[in-house]
């Protein structure tokens, strides 16, 4: 299992509910296409589990 994670937002959040909208911005993903690398961690995967329809996942 790798120790970090790259997320990518691939679906916009606008008509998306505000709280998975605030877990968005939290993962530090503003923009369209924007990609970030997290620690993969429970809290993490946690929160990229609730917005599951709006990212992509991939191991770094």
């Amino acid at each position: 299992m790798a120790d970090k994670v790259k997320v990518t937002l691939v679906k916009s959040p606008i008509g998306a509910i505000p709280k998975h909208r605030a877990t968005v911005k939290a993962l530090g993903l503003t923009k369209m296409h924007k990609t970030v690398e997290l620690p993969n961690n429970d809290a993490t995967m946690g929160m990229v589990q609730q917005v599951r329809h709006l990212v992509k996942v991939e191991e770094a």
